[in-house]
């Protein structure tokens, strides 16, 4: 179970260059929804404001309309019904043909229905006339005929409904005022279809739902603009802080082999000259001891043995410090020599094969390619069991390359990032990747090749060598 969470949780770990980026993104992504939010509540109300005061103002100006028509109804027909009497059905007939006559627009038109529900006039809608329509709803349920009477006995005024449009016949909302004549008890108006208004009304919340989309899409742009500038400029620091970090620690790789180096070789120095000297010294002191002695020296030939034995080890361990070969004559014979006294103290067979360098290549490229093939023959000694090997170092035209192949039982490349060893390879790839080159390992069941190539940069023209040259000697 722990380790099933270990796992979810490296599985989930972000690094500290995400956990930036997060913390710079987060509170933008937050503030501009809360931006979002706010400009759409405030851009609907206002507009929702806007449309309402313009449906008011068009209504009220259909409002007037109405009230203006039927005005002018009455004027024509004032005369009539101010000389007739309630019961007068000659001055009835003659304003119902009156109003009947009066029509005007595609489906304006005036009706008349007396306080009992019959409906008495209805110039495009004939099918109403001479009927009772009492109780008469829209589809909604509104009251139609019932509340058109009640207005007329109180004074008149105005309602709305839905009503069968002349012209096409569907049902649009319709707004009538309606006034009374108390003495024939009449309720007469006339209406007009809001449709436009309507239209008009759903066109502004169309137009005002475009403008909040498109200022959506406005916001979304530059918030996905700033998150792009952000997360760009958070790379091109990421980056330069990598790179940065990448040459100082390259600074310091090498500011570290150089350091070993020198060590090396004044350790080498130290053993050679300082203890060497001395073992030689003493070897001496004992062999003229033993020429004095004479015969009966049988111990003092062990210790003699056994001192040439430490200096020939000094002596190696001197020369797998700093080889006094690789300054002296080269990279080519440095390398002969360490090819042959590792055939002599392994048995492997080790063939070596160049071309004459004439120290063609700098300081740190010899360094580098000796420490590769010295690591390389330490491997094979100790993982290999290989029974032959065989070096070659040739240059190209993209530089020098130095090839070190086994016939032994191969190995595992790239090494795994938790596993202990490989530090030896590590420490060829960190050599090689400072100078700038290539190492590669081809590894299988028959064997292991190891080639390094160092670049042309490092390879020096024939005066500088001589130069080199020169100053060697």
């Amino acid at each position: 179970m722990f380790r099933i969470i270990s796992q979810l949780r490296d599985t989930i770990s972000v690094t500290y260059g995400q956990k930036v980026f997060l913390l710079a993104t987060l509170p933008l992504i937050v503030a501009v929804f809360l931006i979002f939010l706010v400009v759409t509540a405030q851009s609907r109300q206002l507009a929702e404001h806007e449309i309402q005061a313009l449906e008011t103002q068009l209504i009220e100006t259909k409002r007037a309309e109405l009230k203006n028509y039927l005005s002018i109804a009455r004027t024509a027909f004032i005369n009539t019904y101010g000389r007739a009497a309630p019961d007068d059905e000659a001055a009835k007939l003659a304003v119902t043909r009156e109003l009947s006559a009066m029509l005007y627009g595609q489906d304006g038109y005036f009706f008349v229905y007396d306080y009992d529900g019959n409906n008495l006039v209805a110039p495009r809608q004939t099918f109403l006339i001479g009927k009772n329509w009492t109780g008469l709803d829209d589809l909604n349920g509104t009251p139609i005929t019932d509340e058109l009477i009640r207005i007329a006995r109180t004074g008149g005024g105005y309602h709305s409904f839905d009503w069968p449009k002349p012209s096409t016949g569907a049902n649009e909302r319709i707004i009538v005022y309606v006034n009374g004549l108390q003495d024939w008890r009449w309720a007469i108006g006339t209406g007009v279809f809001i449709d436009d208004v309507l239209e008009n009304v759903a066109a502004a919340r169309a137009d005002v739902e475009a403008r909040i989309r498109r200022t959506s899409f406005y916001i979304v742009a530059i918030t996905i603009a700033a998150l792009i500038g952000v997360f760009t400029t958070g790379m091109f620091l990421n980056i330069r802080e990598r790179r940065l970090a990448d040459a100082k620690l390259k600074e310091l790789t090498q500011r570290i082999i150089d350091t070993q180096e020198e060590e090396r070789g004044r350790v080498a120095r130290e053993l050679h000259d300082g203890i060497s000297q001395m073992l030689v010294g003493v070897r001496y002191a004992l062999e003229v001891a033993r020429r004095k002695i004479g015969t009966n020296a049988g111990m003092l030939d062990k210790g003699i043995d056994g001192l040439g034995s430490a200096i020939q080890e000094v002596r190696r361990i001197s020369r797998d410090l700093r080889p006094g070969v690789l300054d002296d004559l080269g990279l080519g014979p440095a390398l002969q020599s360490l090819t042959d006294d590792f055939s002599k103290r392994t048995g492997i067979t080790c063939d070596f094969e160049t071309v004459v360098f004439r120290n063609r290549l700098d300081d740190e490229a010899r360094i580098a390619l000796y420490r590769i093939a010295q690591e390389a023959l330490t491997n094979i000694e100790r993982h290999a069991h290989a029974s032959s090997v065989e070096i070659s170092l040739k240059g190209h035209r993209n530089g020098a390359m130095l090839k070190v192949a086994d016939n032994g039982k191969g190995m595992v490349w790239p090494q795994p990032a938790r596993q202990s060893s490989g530090l030896g390879l590590r420490n060829m790839q960190e050599r090689i990747e400072q100078l700038g080159g290539t190492l590669r390992v081809l590894a299988s069941d028959s064997g292991t090749v190891i080639e390094a190539q160092v670049p042309l940069t490092h390879m020096l023209s024939p005066q500088k060598s001589n130069a080199q040259t020169k100053e060697s000697a």
